[in-house]
């Protein structure tokens, strides 16, 4: 009678299942394997040389974004590459996402620029203005040009006392085919700029109009540099002010929100 020969790698102990791994422990169960640090530091390297951004607009950590608009708006041409820019195809995803998210209620705009491309910079004014949630903006160094409307877009503007804005009229550049055509073109394009800024400041259009107008303050061109404590004088802006003032208007602005649509909370 022949003895069963066991494979010495496999023998088993008392209690365990036969043919198994000695070494296996019974029962145990693998700790789920923790993120990678570097993958998460990629990604949010990632988010900023798209964006600028350090979070997007489904971020969960806080019930406010903060949008900015820095640099030059750039629209339907592409800027060289060693300008500063804020892309208005970036900035109008994320603006739906914000209407979009639940868990947003309020958007803090911040802004430093030099102004842009007219439609584009219309197209993210016309695109903050409609948000259903309360939106406080602040400019810090400068909201010249097209800045402008996107700044008085918000339901509540802030302005730096060092901030300044440039108001002038609306300018082309490249060749110039049909002359009366393209002022007719620019002048309807102006036309757009002063209504959308009256409509959401306190200011008059005659006054807007005069300081867009305004000869011998710039060098290069027409218009008026309207400095922090002077954009709120002439009703451009509604209040000087910085970062913690911004944040309490806007959370007001959501517990006011809250307080007519009980639904909200």
């Amino acid at each position: 009678m022949q003895t069963p020969v066991r494979n010495p790698m496999f023998v088993n102990q008392p209690g365990q299942p036969p043919n198994s791994d000695p070494g296996q422990q019974p029962n145990r169960t693998e700790a789920p394997a923790q993120p990678n640090e570097d993958q998460k530091k990629k990604g949010i390297l990632e988010t900023i040389q798209q964006l600028g951004q350090t979070a997007v607009a489904t971020s969960p950590e806080s019930n406010i974004h903060c949008l900015t608009i820095i640099g030059q708006i750039e629209g339907h041409m592409q800027l060289p590459p060693q300008n500063k820019t804020t892309k208005y195809e970036h900035i109008i995803p994320q603006l739906v996402a914000i209407e979009q998210n639940p868990k947003i209620e309020g958007l803090l705009l911040v802004l430093n620029t030099v102004g842009g491309d007219v439609e584009a910079g219309l197209a993210i004014a016309e695109m903050i203005s409609s948000l259903s949630k309360p939106t406080v903006s602040l400019v810090l160094g400068g909201g010249h040009s097209i800045g402008v409307p996107i700044a008085v877009s918000a339901d509540y503007s802030f302005i730096a006392p060092s901030a300044t804005m440039i108001v002038h009229p609306v300018r082309l550049t490249g060749l110039v085919i049909n002359v009366v055509e393209s002022f007719e073109y620019l002048e309807k394009m102006q036309d757009r700029v002063v209504r959308f800024v009256v409509e959401h400041s306190k200011i008059e259009e005659e006054k807007f109009r005069e300081l867009m107008l305004k000869v011998g303050e710039l060098t290069r061109d027409v218009g008026t540099n309207v400095v922090g404590t002077t954009a709120v004088e002439v009703g451009l802006i509604n209040e000087v002010g910085g970062i913690a003032q911004a944040m309490k208007k806007l959370n007001e602005l959501i517990q006011q929100q809250k307080s007519q649509n009980p639904m909200l909370q």
